[in-house]
């Protein structure tokens, strides 16, 4: 089993790391709010994979593949949750951020930052933004998978093993994130270009979320 295994999990390690949303928004919780706010995010980022995989290993992404107006549907909603980010994050552009420098393990002494339950959910969220996650699982899963399995139901032991594996690479590479961009540097460098960060990064929020919405539609176009 765990030389199957092997390949699907490198597989789902490069998925997660390419640049995306969610790498975008682990960055920012981490840097302008702190270390525990971007570990929590990175735990939703896992859940939501975890989700994700789950689908695609019961076979429930062929609603996404089968039903078009399911499947534009729901991606446009996920581009609209990202546009909204976005536009949160170029109204809060010109709000200073009230960030002691003083720190107590990656949380600002003295300085308010939102819940770990706030960062969880919104994390979850834009991970579920975009169910074409569940898709590209599911083509991970079907040319990875052992022959055996690649035909009616997978074995039981996939089904209770790769849900859990997929939920630690997602929330442990989001982890790495987390933790490197709220050091002390990247840090201070977010301080000093607040403004100018923020709207880039609502900028690449809005481009993806708009991507997201033209895909959708794109692609039930072309169905037709």
């Amino acid at each position: 089993m765990l030389a199957s295994l092997i390949p699907i999990l490198v597989a789902l390690l490069l998925g997660a790391m390419s640049p995306g949303p969610s790498f975008v928004l682990v960055t920012r919780t981490a840097v302008a709010q702190s270390r525990r706010n971007g570990l929590a995010a990175a735990v939703g980022m896992g859940v939501g994979g975890a989700f994700f995989g789950t689908l695609a290993l019961l076979g429930l992404t062929a609603l996404l593949t089968q039903v078009a107006w399911l499947n534009m549907a729901l991606r446009l909603a996920g581009g609209l949750y990202l546009l909204y980010l976005a536009l949160r994050l170029w109204q809060g552009a010109g709000v200073p951020l009230a960030m002691p420098s003083a720190m107590a393990d990656g949380v600002p002494a003295g300085g308010q930052v939102p819940s770990l339950g706030r960062a969880f959910i919104v994390a979850l969220a834009t991970q579920l933004s975009n169910p074409k996650t569940a898709i590209a699982y599911a083509s991970i899963f079907a040319a990875l998978l052992p022959a055996q399995s690649q035909v009616g139901e997978p074995p039981r032991h996939l089904l209770l093993v790769l849900p859990p594996l997929i939920f630690l690479i997602e929330a442990g590479w989001y982890s790495v994130v987390a933790l490197a961009f709220s050091a002390g540097a990247p840090r201070r460098a977010y301080l000093k270009a607040k403004g100018g960060i923020d709207r880039v990064t609502g900028t690449i929020m809005g481009v993806l979320g708009l991507r997201l919405m033209a895909d959708a539609v794109r692609d039930v176009a072309s169905a037709r």
